[in-house]
């Protein structure tokens, strides 16, 4: 199941959303500032990101930069209290599902989570479209 983690006034999230919607893929949506991720949830967003860290906290946002704060100098333990403490500090939307994670909303990239099948069609289609 596709999770989306999304937060209220995210304009990315509902981007995300609609796209799903528009798509009929089902999708559990969480909104993370009014229940926050839980330890293990942060814990496999980590596993499945590939820059780590940098990837899911949004250093510009205000929040990061109020709490002035160096993330190489955290241990995973500090880290995930103060992801916990201060949801916002990730970036958003979060979409995830048992082997993929994508954070933010780029349409490019979140065609990885079609189903095979679709992807298939699209491609056939677009490829019938270019005169392939």
């Amino acid at each position: 199941m596709i999770t989306l983690f999304v937060s209220p006034s995210c304009t990315s999230c509902r981007k995300a959303k609609h796209w799903f919607k528009s798509r009929n893929i089902p999708y559990h949506e969480r909104n993370i500032i009014g229940y926050p991720m839980t330890n293990e949830e942060l814990k496999q967003v980590l596993r499945l990101s590939l820059e780590g860290t940098e990837e899911i906290i949004s250093t510009r946002s205000k929040a990061f930069q109020k709490l002035n704060i160096n993330l190489d100098e955290l241990t995973l333990s500090e880290l995930l209290t103060l992801v916990e403490e201060h949801p916002n500090l990730l970036r958003r939307p979060m979409i995830m599902d048992e082997r993929r994670l994508q954070i933010g909303f780029n349409e490019d990239e979140i065609r990885t989570f079609l189903p095979r099948h679709v992807r298939r069609l699209e491609m056939r289609d677009a490829q019938m479209r270019a005169g392939f």
